[in-house]
């Protein structure tokens, strides 16, 4: 079982590079910002275990997000060895996030509680696979290496408060949303 690595609070996923693009050295990159050319709006970037950095300059859009040459990548091999390479800035760059909006990395790992201060689980992820936002919940229990996990819809009647200082996030899962398959 391949587990996730630890949030690191100082630092946000952008985006990953998903191939070459073209015969310079350019990338596709999806973006896992709101705004797909925020990719590149807060400086260099850098790889996940923070081996590598890579000046970026956007240069487009593309089908799944956008194109952007990095420092140092001249070739399209040396583009393509980068598929699947997250794309990470410090924390520190980003905006303040807006009233009632949350970046991801503050969400993951948060306690999962009903309204009665029940446990129901962990966040592991939010994300949007084109019907709004889902966030993916590990239930609590046994630990018997089976995690199970559910989809949330992250709206306001599901998720009625998220409390980042408490480490909590509240919800009013519909019926039978948190029953699983064995």
């Amino acid at each position: 079982m391949r587990r996730r690595p630890k949030a690191d609070p100082t630092r946000v996923c952008l985006g990953a590079v998903s191939g070459a693009h073209g015969v310079r050295g350019a990338v596709t990159i999806k973006p896992f910002t709101q705004d797909p050319d925020g990719v590149g709006a807060y400086g260099p970037v850098e790889t996940e275990d923070g081996s590598k950095r890579f000046g970026i300059t956007l240069t487009g859009r593309a089908k799944a997000g956008v194109t952007a040459k990095l420092d140092g990548i001249d070739t399209r091999e040396q583009a393509q060895a980068l598929k699947g390479t997250r794309l990470y800035v410090p924390r520190d760059r980003l905006p303040d996030a807006e009233e009632d909006e949350f970046y991801i990395a503050d969400l993951i790992g948060l306690r999962v509680e009903d309204r009665s201060g029940s446990e129901i689980g962990q966040v592991v992820n939010v994300a949007d696979f084109g019907a709004g936002d889902l966030m993916e919940v590990s239930l609590a229990g046994p630990d018997d290496g089976k995690k199970k996990t559910v989809f949330l819809p992250f709206t306001l009647d599901v998720v009625p408060t998220v409390d980042l200082e408490a480490g909590i996030v509240t919800v009013v899962p519909p019926d039978g949303m948190l029953e699983t398959d064995e």
